[in-house]
C-alpha cells in the first residue's frame, strides 16, 4: 500500500498540530523508591504514575521499567523490553490505556466489591446448587 505525498503531508500537519498542542517529554526514568514512572515536559512538568495503572505495564518488573526511552516526536514514551508505549497527549488527558483496557479495569473494580445484596443472591444461588457445570461437548469423530 503506497502512501501518497497529499496524505503524507496531511500526516506531518496533524504531528505539527499535535506537538504545537502539547508539551514533549524531555526525559523519563523509573523511581524505584515511589514504585513510579516520572515523566519531564518541556514545560518544566513532571508527571509520575504507577506503573499497575498502565495499559502494558501493569505486569512489569523494575529492570522492565529502567530502560524507558522519549520517542523522537517527544510524544511518546517506549519500553523496549515491554514493547509497550505510553502516549503523551492520552496521558495528559487522563488515559493509562484503551478504552476497552479501561472498562475491564473498571469492571474488575465493581466485580470485586462487596454488599449484602451479593452476598444474599450468592447464598441463593448456593442453595440451588450454585452454577451448572458446563457441559463437555464431544470431539466430532
Amino acid at each position: 500500500m503506497a502512501i501518497t505525498d497529499k496524505e503524507f503531508e496531511t500526516a506531518n500537519r496533524r504531528g505539527a498540530e499535535k506537538k504545537a498542542t502539547f508539551p514533549a517529554a524531555v526525559s523519563v526514568r523509573y523511581d524505584r523508591r515511589v514504585a513510579r514512572v516520572v515523566i519531564t515536559l518541556a514545560t518544566g512538568l513532571e508527571l509520575a504514575f504507577s506503573p499497575k495503572h498502565a495499559q502494558g505495564l501493569e505486569h512489569a518488573h523494575p529492570a522492565d521499567l529502567a530502560d524507558a526511552e522519549v520517542t523522537p516526536s517527544g510524544l511518546g514514551i517506549h519500553f523496549p523490553r515491554l514493547d509497550a508505549d505510553i502516549y503523551i497527549p492520552a496521558l495528559l488527558e487522563g488515559f493509562l490505556g484503551s478504552k476497552r483496557w479501561i472498562a475491564a479495569q473498571i469492571g474488575k473494580i465493581g466485580g470485586a466489591t462487596k454488599s449484602e445484596a451479593k452476598t444474599a443472591a450468592a447464598r441463593e444461588n448456593g442453595k440451588l446448587g450454585g452454577r451448572p457445570k458446563k457441559k463437555k461437548e464431544l470431539a466430532a469423530a
